[in-house]
């Protein structure tokens, strides 16, 4: 029997092959395989636990190798596999070679009594491993739920070492994902299902009810949700903007299984899987603070563990007093913005991380946050609030698809939308309706559609170019502002189940494109 256990080094990681050999001499346990304090004293942990569980340690002296030698082992995952292995070279010695004959992957830190602890990162070393054909796999029992939402992984959860051995010899032990969940499998409790579309649970955090007077940014927000655009509120201090943009994971639609898969690999390398959330079916909704440093947004560190952009993958990054962020951090985003994911170098390696996130952004207009108010006076100086925006630059603010200037309307009715108020469950039907459309015509959302994809999907006739092109005169659009607005406009049609796009449709893109232009650099 070969055993395996698992590295994690960025986003893809590396098995490790846990080997032993008896000989002849003092007793002794060597380990050799450029492994951390962490493994190297799993030797402690390995003997008190087979102690405690019942067991015999090997009388010989014990050589345990972890290869490939030049990758460094970090991590306590390694006890449970070493001490499999040192136990099942031991039953062989003696005769009894009555186990499995299939390669396995075991992770699991051991206490000294032989209980099994939970690791993070096992779904990522199933996904390895399953990748390899190795489809056998022995975890944590606190992360078998987790591992099974791997397909085809036929997994054991121990909870003791005494239970981990006997599996060695039973097939019985191992099983596969519950398949009577289907396609829907753990989904969170009371999701709704409108048209096919999943959504998460109302709850009275998400209620969109409790937002009067600001129907233009809640319109907004329900186009970017329905095509995953990014999105930048400007307005005054406590106008709403903030509140009414942390409502938004209510009306984000489930993750797909494939969207799901991604997701919860990169959370479990970070250790944040939640026993009753093996697989991640809500999309993430990050919202760092103003202090974070490039390396907490892009990801880093020893083992390049992921950053705000990695773990929003699939989800939502929100910059909240977006301008108080570094200048160096607001510019980083750019390329990841652009290509859908990060690449990370450390001492010799690399890895890269997906991160394909949705951007949205709540910020002041001004220092004082009185510019452009209709009802309180601005003090600051055209110097100052040039420098204020200076630290979102053009190229950044011109991957922004949706703008919109927020004003202070509280007790105020909305002219757009007399009676003030728009639920979260009106929100998500026409959500729901472009979600089902962008899925059967290209698989993606509107806001990732490539140039080509752009010509197929966003044809203009003829009363529609006129708009355009008129646009692009007065407003001097970039070609990127160009496909931003026509993408833009592809979803306001999805949402009306209209199959082209029409003027109405086109004009209301071209407003949440050029809005703020007096307040915003020239993009």
């Amino acid at each position: 029997m070969q055993f395996y256990s698992f590295s994690p080094f960025g986003y893809e990681g590396a098995l490790v092959t846990v080997e032993v050999d008896l000989r002849r001499g003092i007793p002794a346990i060597d380990l050799v395989g450029l492994a951390d304090n962490a493994v190297k004293e799993s030797r402690e942990r390995m003997q008190a636990a087979i102690r405690n569980s019942g067991f015999e340690l090997p009388p010989e002296r014990v050589l345990i190798s972890l290869s490939p030698a030049d990758l460094k082992k970090e991590g306590a995952g390694f006890d449970l596999p070493i001490t499999l292995a040192v136990l099942t070279a031991n039953a062989i010695e003696n005769g009894d070679d009555n186990f499995l004959s299939e390669p396995i992957l075991v992770m699991g830190e051991l206490e000294l009594s032989g209980k099994i602890r939970s690791v993070k990162g096992v779904h990522a070393a199933v996904s390895t491993a399953a990748s390899c054909g190795i489809l056998r796999c022995i975890v944590p029992l606190q992360n078998a739920d987790e591992a099974r939402e791997v397909t085809g992984a036929l997994v054991y959860g121990a909870d003791s070492l005494e239970n981990a051995f006997r599996a060695l010899r039973d097939p019985s032990y191992f099983e596969a994902r519950n398949m009577k969940h289907g396609g829907d499998s753990y989904l969170p409790k009371d999701s709704q299902n409108i048209n096919g579309v999943f959504f998460p649970k109302i709850s009275s955090e998400y209620e969109y009810k409790d937002i009067k007077g600001q129907y233009p940014l809640i319109r907004a927000l329900q186009i970017a949700a329905a095509g995953g655009h990014n999105l930048l509120a400007v307005g005054a201090p406590g106008c709403g903007k903030t509140m009414a943009i942390e409502k938004f994971p209510g009306i984000s639609p489930l993750l797909t299984l494939e969207e799901a898969q991604s997701v919860t690999r990169i959370w479990s390398l970070a250790g944040l899987i939640k026993p009753s959330e093996p697989l991640v079916r809500i999309p993430p909704f990050r919202m760092p603070h103003q202090t974070a440093s490039i390396e907490g947004i892009c990801g880093g560190g020893i083992n390049c563990r992921p950053g705000e952009i990695s773990l929003a993958h699939n989800g939502v990054l929100f910059l909240d007093e977006a301008a108080e962020f570094r200048s160096s951090v607001l510019q980083m985003l750019r390329v990841p913005l652009e290509s859908g994911g990060i690449t990370l170098s450390r001492a010799g390696r690399s890895t890269t991380y997906p991160a394909k996130f949705q951007l949205l952004m709540a910020a002041n207009p001004c220092p004082c946050g009185n510019y452009g108010s209709k009802s309180k006076l601005c003090l600051c100086s055209a110097k100052s609030i040039e420098q204020y925006w200076k630290k979102f630059s053009a190229p950044l603010l011109d991957r922004i698809d949706l703008r919109i200037f927020v004003e202070n309307k509280y007790g105020q009715m909305d002219e757009e939308r007399p009676e003030g108020k728009l639920s979260t469950e009106e929100l998500r039907q026409e959500i729901a309706v472009a979600t089902k459309n962008q899925r059967k015509r290209q698989g993606i959302k509107n806001a990732a559609l490539l140039p080509q994809q752009i010509a197929d999907f966003c044809q203009l006739n003829g009363d529609c170019k006129k708009v355009l092109e008129n646009a692009i005169l007065r407003y001097g659009f970039s070609p990127r502002a160009v496909s931003s607005c026509l993408k833009v406009s592809r979803t306001i049609a999805d949402m009306a189940d209209s199959p082209t796009i029409t003027p109405d449709h086109l004009t209301e893109a071209i407003n949440y494109r050029k809005l703020c232009s007096d307040l915003l650099p020239e993009t």
